[in-house]
């Protein structure tokens, strides 16, 4: 009997109820998803709090959406939708059964309303002594009078009834067409190479990486930062709820010394020219995440030193920034203008009161 009572060794569900279980930690990685960060992107980098990047990247999407239309159409194609008259266009209405043109169409039954006007000044008079000239062709005209009497009539029911019916057609041809419309607009939401803007999975808590599908003529990541930032200081307006900074990645590559090095000299050549007449000061603005391998210094010295001789490294107001983000492997590089004056590219200080206050008291001094 005492043997039976005896716990089974070798029974696995006994032994897993007396052990504690054991939780992943707090800071687990994020899971990368099907269209990770890689080099050769170009697009936007962006900081939110730890949590809310699908919402952040939502806002970003809306945001980049706004001023990029902004920058391409301008303001002035809102001011002239919204300022152009709603008058009703005056529309020749063709009918298919009609073997006359509009002209021929329209031409008797103007007749036919400037003889009823003038009735009374005698002008049925005049046509009547004019028929009675010629007594020989007088009994078909009169039958020929009637009949077109007749299709004056049904001409004028059908013009009257005609737009009517016109406007259901064209409505539904229209129907039609936007239907079309927006199957292909839905096909091109799909393809995800036809999209301007597209989220990517950076691996990085708290970091939105935004690929940019640049077309020919399109302005570049840089110039869609600038305004949005130059907005946000001008009009203080609260943009996102979720989006901490916004800064522009025009160069992507691998967290390597020579990579970097190497990707950087076509940015290098466009903001900073040999042959400049204003040389530029600038600084180099380094920060890593999720990478504790690279070199800091290093990395500040391969890039200052690829700028070339006519411009200067001046840490205290430098006119144009040179920022290095590091996010695990990948190294994204942009310039930015104005870095401090603009609250670092940071949304929400950008658009506190405080800053607000700050900005009018720097400006008055």
């Amino acid at each position: 009997m005492a043997a039976e009572n005896k716990p089974n060794p070798n029974n696995t569900n006994n032994a897993g109820k007396g052990r504690k279980r054991r939780y992943l930690p707090h800071g687990k990685p994020v899971k990368k998803g099907l269209y990770p960060l890689r080099p050769g992107v170009e697009g936007f980098f962006l900081t939110c709090d730890g949590g809310r990047e699908r919402q952040a990247a939502n806002e970003a999407l809306n945001l980049l959406d706004t001023f990029y239309d902004e920058l391409v159409h301008g303001n002035n194609s809102t001011a002239k939708s919204t300022n152009s008259p709603n008058k009703p266009l005056n529309k020749i209405i063709k009918f298919k059964d009609s073997d006359s043109s509009s002209d021929e169409d329209e031409a008797p039954v103007k007749e036919e309303l400037e003889v009823e006007n003038h009735a009374d000044k005698g002008v049925l008079e005049t046509k009547q002594q004019e028929d009675s000239c010629i007594p020989q062709i007088s009994e078909p005209d009169t039958g020929k009078h009637s009949e077109e009497s007749e299709n004056l009539q049904v001409k004028k029911q059908r013009v009257e009834k005609g737009p009517s019916q016109c406007e259901h057609g064209e409505s539904k041809a229209d129907d039609k067409h936007i239907d079309d419309l927006i199957k292909d607009e839905l096909k091109e939401l799909k393809d995800r190479n036809k999209r301007h803007f597209v989220n990517l999975d950076s691996g990085c808590n708290g970091v939105v990486c935004i690929q940019m599908h640049k077309r020919a003529g399109d302005p570049g990541p840089a110039d869609i930062v600038q305004r949005m930032m130059s907005s946000a200081a001008s009009t203080r307006k609260h943009m996102s709820r979720f989006i901490l900074r916004v800064l522009p990645a025009e160069v992507t590559c691998y967290a390597s010394e020579d990579e970097i090095t190497r990707a950087i000299k076509p940015l290098v050549d466009q903001h900073f020219p040999n042959e400049a007449p204003n040389p530029h000061k600038f600084a180099v603005l380094f920060e890593a995440r999720a990478n504790t391998g690279i070199d800091r210094m290093k990395i500040i010295n391969a890039v200052a030193k690829s700028v070339p001789q006519p411009h200067k490294v001046d840490l205290s107001s430098p006119d144009k920034t040179i920022i290095v983000q590091v996010v695990k492997t990948i190294c994204l590089v942009g310039v930015v203008e104005r870095y401090k004056e603009l609250s670092k590219y940071n949304l929400r200080q950008l658009t506190s009161p405080k800053q607000g206050k700050e900005l009018e008291g720097t400006a008055h001094g």
